[in-house]
């Protein structure tokens, strides 16, 4: 049997549209478990937020990004979604809900300009994070 532990990152957003780094979050969550070779998979339980992987050095990628689906999916666009954020809920569609991270001596194997973010789609709203590790622990 594997060991396995789920956890749960609280993130607050302060805006509307947001890409939040969560990589050292999720990465606590590695520490905490004692996770040494395995995977952990991100979950978003959110219909107007997703979950990514991204470059982290520089800022104006998420800029760019939130930009581009802005353009893609303006919120005026004439759904019939009452609460008037249908564009959110189609952002997190294509950002998506989960991703999974291979873990390696007890560290994410994230590329070197590589995070992992809390995509922001319907803020600013307090937004819950679960982060399952699974693997051969210390």
């Amino acid at each position: 049997m594997v060991p396995m532990a789920t956890y749960k990152v609280s993130v607050q957003t302060g805006v509307r549209d947001q890409m939040v780094e969560i990589t050292n979050d999720v990465q606590r969550v590695v520490d905490e478990s004692g996770l040494q070779e395995g995977v952990v998979t991100v979950f978003c339980p959110h219909t107007t937020a997703g979950i990514a992987i991204n470059e982290n050095a520089d800022p104006d990628v998420k800029r760019d990004v939130l930009a581009f689906l802005g353009a893609l999916i303006p919120q005026d666009s004439g759904f019939r979604h009452s609460e008037g954020n249908s564009d959110a809920h189609i952002k997190a569609i294509l950002t998506g809900a989960s991703l999974q991270v291979i873990v390696r001596g007890g560290r994410l194997a994230l590329g070197t300009w590589q995070g992992v973010y809390l995509c922001e789609f319907d803020g600013p709203r307090s937004r819950e994070v679960w982060v399952n590790a699974m693997g051969m622990v210390r």
